[in-house]
Formats: C-alpha cells, structure tokens, sequence
C-alpha cells in the first residue's frame, strides 16, 4: 500500500514537472508585449515629483527578448527616449545624443495631457536605456527612467527584420560615361563641291602666275 502511495506521489511530481517545461517552452516560443509600469503606466506627478512606479524594479521582473514590445500607456505630457547610450541616459538629456544611438519616439499629438499609447519594438540584442525627458530632464532625475537587457530569443520577427538599405552609390561623373562618340567630319561642301585644301589653290595660283609672264 505504502508502495502504491509513493508511485502515485512520484506520479504526481512527474506531472507537475511536465507542466511546468511545457509551459516554459509555450512562453518561449511567443513575443511579449510588455506594459511598462504594469498597471501604473508610464506618467509622472509634477506636484510631487514622483512617478507612478519604480520603473526600475518592474525591469528587473521581465525577461526582454527581440520581437517584443515596450507598451507605454501615458498621456502628452510626457516623452519616450530609448538610447543606447549609457553617458545620454545619465544626462537625461538628447542634447548630445547621435541619431544612430538614441531615438526619440513621437506621441503623435501637439495637445497637453491627452492619453495616448507608445510601442517601442525591441530589435537589438543589448543593454539599452530608456527615459523621458519632459520638465527639461526633471522626470528622467525622478525615477522616469529604467534600464533593460535585450536577449536573442526566438529572434526577430519577419516584420521587423528588414534588410539593410543598400550602400549609396553617386551618380557617374563625366570620367565615368564612356569615351564621347565620334564626330562626323564633313568631306563636302554644302552646295556639292569638292573640298580642297589650301596647299592645291596656292598651286593653281602659281600656273596661273607662269602664264601671263
């Protein structure tokens, strides 16, 4: 009896082990849109000068692979820089920033306080940095910054694994066309006669000379 219990309890462990590999590897196979700030959303009290959530510490709960999202629920008022740049995110500030390394994403309205919704794809495998930077870098230096490690994972998505655009090439100069074309030479004249050359009329003028000596 005691032998059965024990074979239906290592039963049981099996079971439960199964589920819990199936389940990883069912959440592996998937992209994650991940809600920055989970329920709080990404905004920042300027009265107090504090944000909705330690942005930080809900980061460091996520695992961040390429193809997902960065969801962020938020309004106008505030902004979303994502810079790989680690001397940019200390600064909160873009005024250094390069356009390779640091982007800034549009919310898509000149309005004050509307709600609105940023998606931010993650398509790079790397430590990157993400901040607002409304108030003049007052949010950023308030906590309204957080910092993530991007992994491989499934890797991108077709959608946002687009080839490179090609190198630029400059038009061809005037070295670069081709030897010119050859230009036609006139062996007639236009009314019909024969072209000839100086050196035969001075000859003509000669016998003309002998003569009427």
């Amino acid at each position: 009896m005691a032998a059965t219990r024990a074979t239906a309890a290592l039963c049981l462990i099996a079971a439960a082990l199964l589920m819990l590999i199936t389940a990883a590897a069912a959440a592996s196979d998937t992209y994650t849109n991940h809600t920055v700030g989970g329920d709080a959303g990404w905004f920042f009290n300027s009265t107090t000068n504090m944000t909705s959530a330690d942005y930080n510490a809900w980061a460091a709960k996520q695992t961040f692979n390429l193809g997902d999202y960065l969801i962020f629920n938020t309004n106008t008022n505030q902004s979303v820089i994502q810079t790989y740049n680690k001397t940019t995110f200390a600064s909160c500030s873009i005024d250094d920033s390069l356009d390779t390394d640091t982007f800034v994403y549009d919310n898509g309205s000149d309005g004050l306080g509307n709600p609105t919704v940023i998606s931010v794809p993650l398509t790079i495998a790397s430590t990157q940095y993400y901040f607002s930077a409304a108030g003049d870098g007052i949010h950023c230096r308030h906590g309204m910054a957080f910092t993530i490690k991007v992994a491989t994972g499934l890797g991108l998505p077709p959608n946002l694994n687009q080839p490179p655009p090609p190198p630029y090439a400059p038009p061809p100069g005037p070295s670069d066309e081709g030897p010119s074309p050859p230009v036609p030479v006139v062996t007639t004249r236009p009314n019909g006669g024969v072209r000839t050359g100086g050196g035969s009329s001075f000859l003509w003028l000669c016998l003309v000379v002998l003569v009427l000596l």
